[in-house]
């Protein structure tokens, strides 16, 4: 069995074509499968009958039902081959953070232990372009989380998620050499822009190993065989946000994916910080050659305004917080909203007051 709910593999089938359709929404994919009893009855729609399904005129889908049927036969093969595992959005393992979006996955593919996402939650996100600080800071901060029980949700990116999650597998063997139980141990979860299949980029495959193995989880709310593509990138990052109360930024140029996800949390109503290696002079220069590219980007009319004018300072200026390490976290959590001042000087030092 694919997924832990109790269905009929002809249903099973249908929970996955229906995950690899990207024109449907949450709700129609819903109201397809309650209406519906295999693929075969949704491979003979035509789109019009979707349309009428849906109760809205579906346009510019490319849609071939037959062809949609052949595809899930090979991804429900390789999902059974690969020993992936798939939640569905009205499932108990369902994460409860991500299924209380509005665009949530349908379904999450999965490798490993999706009841980790159950527990206390941080995400950490941050730049590829790291800096020593930077992966000093998020090693750090992912560890002592996972000492204290809390999981770790990142992108599995190199860079700060690679980072990150390599600090939470690093507090699992340090707990088997102390002698604690690893059960109480935080693990980390990786999300993935592509199919569970596939590991992005291909140089973190050791670490995603590590991951399953410290006892955390892969996912995707992609069917096996779907390629990471840019705008994946985008959507992957909203469901970071949406696993955790908070997320913690780690370094972060202007314009970059980890804002992405800054803004994703703060529309999800979370809380967002940034780690003070953000303010790093490593992470200035770093962060000046980046902008520079931007505003070439810019000029050619690749990218908007908006793009590189979205930055770590206008998230402080707004006043999201800036923590030190792991300790400041939870204080900043206890703390009442407004209580911890931050600002940007005219030189691009950062000042603190609490």
């Amino acid at each position: 069995m694919i997924f832990s709910s109790k269905i009929n593999p002809e249903k099973e089938k249908l929970l996955v074509s229906l995950a690899g359709i990207s024109f449907l929404s949450l709700a129609e994919k819903i109201n397809l499968f309650k209406k519906l009893d295999s693929t075969k009855e949704l491979a003979i729609l035509s789109i019009e009958e979707i349309s009428c399904f849906c109760n809205r005129e579906i346009k510019r889908a490319v849609w071939n039902g037959m062809e949609r049927l052949a595809a899930t036969e090979k991804e429900v093969a390789l999902l059974k081959a690969k020993g992936i595992k798939g939640v569905t959005y009205s499932d108990a393992l369902y994460p409860a953070l991500l299924r209380e979006t509005s665009n949530a996955p349908f379904v999450l593919f999965y490798y490993g232990d999706i009841s980790i996402l159950g527990e206390r939650t941080v995400s950490v996100v941050g730049t590829r372009h790291i800096t020593p600080e930077g992966r000093e800071g998020a090693v750090a901060f992912a560890k002592d989380a996972c000492l204290d029980g809390v999981t770790v949700v990142s992108g599995l990116a190199a860079g700060v998620d690679a980072a990150a999650h390599t600090g939470s597998v690093q507090a699992f063997y340090h707990a088997q050499e102390k002698g604690i139980d690893v059960g109480v141990v935080g693990k980390t979860c990786a999300v993935l822009p592509c199919g569970c299949d596939a590991v992005v980029p291909s140089t973190n495959r050791k670490l995603a190993e590590s991951i399953i193995k410290t006892g955390g989880c892969i996912i995707s709310e992609y069917v096996p065989g779907v390629p990471s593509e840019k705008w994946r990138f985008v959507q992957r990052n909203r469901i970071i946000a949406a696993l955790s109360p908070s997320t913690v930024v780690v370094q972060a140029p202007d314009g970059s994916g980890a804002l992405i996800t800054a803004q994703f949390a703060l529309e999800y109503n979370r809380d967002v910080a940034f780690h003070k290696s953000c303010f790093c002079k490593n992470a200035d220069v770093v962060g000046k050659y980046l902008h520079s590219k931007l505003e070439t980007q810019l000029a050619l009319g690749q990218i908007s305004k908006s793009k590189i004018e979205n930055t770590c300072a206008k998230y402080i200026e707004c006043g999201a917080p800036v923590i030190e390490d792991y300790k400041d976290y939870c204080r900043f959590r206890m703390e009442k909203p407004g209580e911890r001042h931050c600002k940007i000087k005219e030189n691009g030092q950062l000042e603190l007051s609490i």
